[in-house]
């Protein structure tokens, strides 16, 4: 993906999932400091974007690299 943010709406039709579970990644990945939070309103309805940290880019190049290895290794 190459947007700086994305919204709980367009992650939950990217990914496929319920709204419990993706709410449930997301808490997760809040709380390790992968990703940041921002809620506010758009006219009257709420909208929550999601940005993932350098902290959170760092660890996925990590796990993006620990999984070619294996499939590199097979």
């Amino acid at each position: 993906m190459v947007n700086e943010h994305a919204d709980f709406k367009m992650l939950k039709e990217l990914l496929g999932c319920t709204d419990g579970n993706l709410a449930s990644h997301l808490k997760a990945l809040e709380k390790v400091e992968f990703i940041t939070v921002e809620k506010q309103f758009i006219g009257r309805k709420p909208n929550t974007k999601y940005a993932a940290t350098p902290l959170g880019k760092a660890e996925f190049k990590k796990h993006i690299n620990a999984l070619e290895k294996l499939i590199n290794n097979t």
